[in-house]
C-alpha cells in the first residue's frame, strides 16, 4: 500500500523553476521521466509518447487541479528522463524503473504474479513439464498463459492420462530405485529406472507438444479407432479406458479454445474515497464471469493516470490479454498502452468505455465490486488469505498454500479404527473432497500404522481420481510420531517433492500445582528438530485449529457410525447382551482382537456358554471387517 501523501495545499505553488528550465530541453519523443525529491529518491515515474509535452503539464503555475501536481510541487527537486526509440519500449522501461527504484507515488499491487505457463526444455536428459510464471529466451518451449492455476494443473493432469511422462523433480528422479505408483497406474513410463528408451520417450514428448498446440484431431481419430477395435474384439474394459482418454483429450483442448475465442473481455472498476482506492478486475470468458481480483491501495494520482498504471501492472509478464478491456474512462497515453497490449496479444485490443448493453453491465458489475472492496478487505476470505500466507512461511512453502488436507485417526482401544480426511480450499471447507477410510485390522491398534495407511490411501485417491488434486500442505493430527508415519507413506508413493507435510499437536498442561498451565499448540515440520510454538489466537493458529477440529469432527462422526454397526452385530447374536458384550471387549481388548480370535479362544472365556461362543465366532467372521474405504 502506498504511503499517505502530504495534505494538499489550497494554494499550490509552482514547481521549482530549475525543473522548468530542464524540461524545456526534453525531447518531443517517447521515453520515461523520473521526478526525484531533495534526497535523490524517486517520487514518481511515468512514461510518455511526448516527454516534453507530458512533463510540462505538471508545471503550470497555480496548479491545474490535478492531484499529482500538488505533491510534486511540494516535494520534487529534480526530474530526469530516458528517451526510447518506441512507445512500447517506454512502457516496458517504466515498469523496470518502478520495480528497481520503488517510487513513493506509483502503484504497488500486492498480487502482481503472472499467470502460470508450462515449460519444456528438450535439451534435458529426460525433459518434463514444469510450472513457471516467467517466459525466458532460453530455447525452451512455453505453453500458455493459462487463465488460472487450477486450469493449468487440470490440463497437465489430463495430459498425463493421455501421454505418460515424467513429472517428478530432479532430486526425486535421481534417487529412485524402483518405479513409483504413477508408473503402476500408467501415468509415467519410469525413465528414472530405465524402463523406457530415450527414442520412445521423445515420441511421447512429440505427442504431448502436438496436443498442447491444439493439434488433437489425428490423436482423437487414432484413439477412437482403437476404442472401436477393442469394442469389436469384446475387450470392453480396454474400450472404456480408451473412451476416458478421448474425453480427457477433448477436455485438454477445450480450455485453449475458450482462452483464444471471441467474447473474452476484462472489466476494470474503480471506487475512490479521497486517496483510498478500491480496484476490481473482472475476467469474462465466452461472456461468462470467470474471475474477480480486488486490490486496496492508496493513491493521489488522478483517475486517467491511475488507470494507465493499473493496466501496466496488471498485464505485465505473461498475463493473458483479451480482445476487449472495459474501463470507466480512457487512461493517459491510451494509444501507447493499446499498442503495448496488442503486441502482447498478437492481435487487436480495444480499450473501451461502454455506454450501454452487455459491456456496460459488465463494467457496472466491476464498479460495484470495487465499491464493495473496502468491506470485503476485512472479511473472512481476507483473514484466511493472511493466515495461509503466514502458515506457508512457517512450513517453508514458496507461496501460501491454497489447498489444505488434514487427516485424523479415530479409535477406542483399537475398536473400529477409522480415519477421515477434510479439505480446505482458499480457507474454506471443500466438503466434496472429504473422504473416510476404514483402517485394516492389522493396523487398527497402532496409531502410527493407521496414520500411514490413511495418508497413503488419501494420496492414492488424489493421483487416481480426476476430480481430486494433491494438497499444497498435508496436516496430520498428532506430533512427531504421526508426522514420521505420514512421511513414510509419502516416500512410499514417491511424492516427496509434490507436497509439504506438518503435524499439529494439541496444547498440554505443564507444571506443578497452581503453576500448571497449558502450552501452546505445536507445529511439527519436516526437517526441523524442534516443534514451532504457535501464537495464541494468531491467524495461522486459528486456520490450523479449524482444519484440525473439522477433521476430528468428521472422524468421530464416522467412528460412531461404525461402532453402532458393530454393536448391532453383537447384539444380534442370541445370548449376547450389554453385560456379555462388555465382558468380551474387556477380555480381548478391542473388537479387532475379538474378530481375530479363534473358536477355541471364545469357548475359553469364563461365563460364556459354548453355543453362544460359536454364535459370536460365526457372526463376527461372517460380518467381515474389511478395510474398504467408507
Amino acid at each position: 500500500m502506498l504511503p499517505r501523501p502530504h495534505p494538499p495545499s489550497t494554494n499550490a505553488a509552482a514547481m521549482d523553476p530549475r525543473i522548468a528550465d530542464k524540461v524545456a530541453r526534453f525531447p518531443a519523443g517517447p521515453g520515461v521521466y523520473v521526478f526525484r525529491g531533495a534526497d535523490g529518491a524517486a517520487l514518481y515515474v511515468g512514461k510518455a509518447a511526448d516527454l516534453r509535452a507530458r512533463v510540462r503539464s505538471y508545471l503550470r503555475p497555480g496548479g491545474d487541479g490535478r492531484y499529482q501536481l500538488r505533491f510534486l510541487a511540494a516535494e520534487a527537486a529534480d526530474v530526469e528522463f530516458v528517451a526510447t526509440a518506441t512507445e512500447q519500449e517506454a512502457l516496458l522501461l517504466e515498469n523496470t524503473v518502478i520495480k528497481k527504484q520503488k517510487p513513493r507515488y506509483n502503484l504497488k499491487l500486492k498480487d502482481d504474479k503472472s499467470f502460470l505457463l508450462l515449460r519444456l526444455d528438450r535439451s534435458e536428459p529426460w525433459p518434463w513439464y514444469r510450472l513457471v510464471r516467467r517466459r525466458h529466451d532460453d530455447g525452451a518451449l512455453y505453453f500458455g498463459p493459462f487463465a488460472s492455476a487450477k486450469a493449468v494443473r487440470r490440463t497437465l493432469r489430463l495430459l498425463h492420462k493421455i501421454v505418460p511422462l515424467r513429472d517428478c523433480g530432479d532430486h526425486v528422479f535421481h534417487n529412485r530405485t524402483r518405479p513409483c505408483i504413477k508408473h503402476q497406474i500408467g501415468r509415467c513410463p519410469a525413465p528414472c529406472v530405465g524402463l523406457v528408451a530415450r527414442e520412445a520417450y521423445d515420441g511421447l514428448l512429440d505427442h504431448s507438444v502436438r496436443i498442447l498446440r491444439g493439434d488433437v484431431g489425428p490423436v482423437l481419430g487414432e484413439l477412437r479407432d482403437r476404442m472401436q477395435a477393442a469394442a469389436a474384439a469384446l475387450e470392453f474394459e480396454r474400450a472404456q479406458a480408451l473412451k476416458e482418454q478421448v474425453q480427457a483429450l477433448q477436455r485438454v483442448a477445450e480450455p485453449q479454445a475458450v482462452v483464444a475465442g471471441a467474447g473474452d473481455e476484462d472489466a476494470l472498476g474503480l471506487h475512490r474515497t479521497g486517496d483510498e482506492v478500491a480496484v476490481a478486475f473482472l475476467s469474462f470468458r465466452g461472456g461468462a464471469l470467470e474471475n474477480c481480483r480486488r486490490f486496496q491501495l492508496r493513491s493521489a494520482l488522478p483517475d486517467e493516470l491511475l488507470l494507465g498504471e493499473l493496466l501496466g501492472r496488471f498485464y505485465e509478464g505473461d498475463r493473458y490479454v483479451p480482445a476487449t478491456v472495459l474501463l470507466p474512462g480512457l487512461p493517459a497515453e491510451a494509444a501507447m498502452i493499446a499498442g503495448w497490449l496488442q503486441h502482447k496479444r498478437g492481435g487487436r485490443v480495444d480499450l473501451h468505455v461502454p455506454q450501454r448493453g452487455d459491456k456496460r453491465r459488465h463494467l457496472d458489475l466491476a464498479q460495484q465490486n470495487a465499491a464493495l472492496g473496502d468491506a470485503l478487505a476485512a472479511d473472512a476470505a481476507a483473514r484466511a488469505q493472511t493466515a495461509a500466507a503466514r502458515l506457508g512461511a512457517l512450513v517453508g512453502l514458496p507461496e501460501p498454500p491454497r489447498r489444505l488436507h488434514c487427516l485424523d485417526v479415530s479409535t477406542i482401544q483399537g475398536s473400529s479404527t477409522v480415519a477421515a480426511r477434510v479439505c480446505f480450499a482458499d480457507g474454506r471447507p471443500d466438503k466434496a473432497q472429504y473422504r473416510r477410510f476404514r483402517i485394516a485390522p492389522e493396523h487398527a491398534g497402532d496409531d502410527f500404522a493407521a496414520m500411514a495407511e490413511a495418508v497413503g490411501r488419501s494420496l492414492r485417491l488424489c493421483l487416481e481420481r480426476d476430480d481430486e488434486e494433491l494438497p499444497d500442505l498435508l496436516v496430520v493430527d498428532g506430533g512427531r510420531g504421526q508426522l514420521a508415519a505420514a512421511v513414510r507413506a509419502v516416500q512410499e508413493l514417491g511424492l516427496q517433492g509434490d507436497l509439504r507435510l506438518c503435524g499439529l499437536a494439541k496444547s498440554r498442561l505443564r507444571g506443578l500445582g497452581d503453576a500448571r498451565a497449558p502450552t501452546a499448540e505445536r507445529l511439527f515440520v519436516v526437517g526441523r528438530d524442534e516443534p514451532i510454538a504457535l501464537a495464541d489466537r494468531a491467524a495461522e493458529t486459528l486456520l490450523l485449529a479449524a482444519l484440525r477440529d473439522e477433521a476430528h469432527r468428521f472422524a468421530i462422526t464416522y467412528h460412531r457410525q461404525q461402532r453402532g454397526r458393530l454393536t448391532s452385530e453383537l447384539d444380534a447374536v442370541p445370548g449376547i447382551g450389554p453385560g456379555r458384550r462388555r465382558m468380551l471387549l474387556r477380555r480381548f481388548g478391542s473388537l479387532a482382537a475379538l474378530r481375530a480370535a479363534s473358536r477355541d479362544d471364545l469357548r475359553a472365556v469364563p461365563g460364556l456358554p459354548q453355543g453362544v461362543a460359536d454364535a459370536v465366532f460365526a457372526a463376527l467372521r461372517g460380518g467381515g471387517g474389511h478395510p474398504a474405504a467408507g
